[in-house]
């Protein structure tokens, strides 16, 4: 007898008094269902496994979504600040950051994510003079995930009405987008001019909560400013971000 056998065409060495074990495949509750309507199964055995077959799908689409966004986060688009901004305030003093502009953001994140099969796409409505932008990602398989931002309209230097709100608008748009895939934008240097390390700043994230604080509790951003000793909410250190988060929070509940 040979000690040699073959198991799906894989030629397998034959251990003495051992048995070769084959993977049982997966059964579906689709092949479930092909069955009962050949065995002739009633029509509430029928919904039950029409039922069961949706969970299964979902969570297919679920863990395929995770799947996505893992292989995404593990060769991830650096995302630059390529911008900087400098404008007069309308109560005075000046304000200056740099940021990632628009194109910067969506052209580089949609192009990366669109290898692993996900998506995006944007919704936006307007309560109580707020703007709300949500961005959505999905998978080909049908999950998905979003994440809401939410400002008023910007009418720092001398935009018009409409000019306010879309660039508000944009705004969210980006900070939506890297929060929902879980990006983040980076100086396009590293250190200061006198060759000193910067200490690491705020989030895009993170700039935009505080944004929607400041505005949810009525605060002036220029006088925050003031109070942390910073030229804009980008330039805020990592380390002082729960410290300002508290401070805006105690504005809502008062002295």
């Amino acid at each position: 007898m040979s000690n040699v056998i073959e198991v799906a065409g894989t030629p397998i060495e034959r251990k003495d008094r051992q048995q070769v074990l084959v993977p049982t495949p997966e059964v579906t509750p689709m092949q479930m269902l092909a069955v009962a309507v050949q065995q002739g199964a009633d029509l509430a055995k029928l919904e039950k496994l029409m039922e069961l077959q949706e969970r299964w799908e979902k969570n297919q689409a679920r863990k395929a979504y995770v799947a996505a966004m893992a292989a995404f986060k593990a060769n991830p688009p650096t995302i630059l600040k390529n911008k900087h901004v400098s404008f007069e305030l309308k109560t005075g003093g000046r304000t200056e950051y740099n940021h990632a502009t628009h194109d910067e953001v969506t052209t580089k994140v949609i192009m990366a994510l669109a290898p692993h099969g996900l998506s995006h796409n944007w919704t936006m409505r307007q309560e109580n003079n707020l703007i709300f932008v949500r961005c959505t990602i999905t998978h080909e398989l049908g999950y998905s995930e979003s994440t809401e931002l939410y400002g008023a309209p910007d009418t720092t230097g001398t935009k018009s009405a409409i000019q306010a709100v879309a660039s508000t608008v944009t705004l969210l748009q980006r900070y939506t987008l890297l929060a929902v895939t879980g990006l983040t934008s980076e100086e396009m240097g590293r250190a200061d001019t006198d060759g000193r390390t910067q200490k690491p700043k705020i989030t895009e994230e993170q700039v935009a909560n505080l944004k929607a604080l400041l505005t949810e509790v009525g605060a002036n951003e220029i006088n925050f400013l003031n109070w942390l000793k910073v030229d804009s909410l980008s330039s805020i250190p990592a380390e002082k971000y729960d410290a300002a988060v508290k401070a805006i929070e105690a504005k809502r509940h008062g002295p």
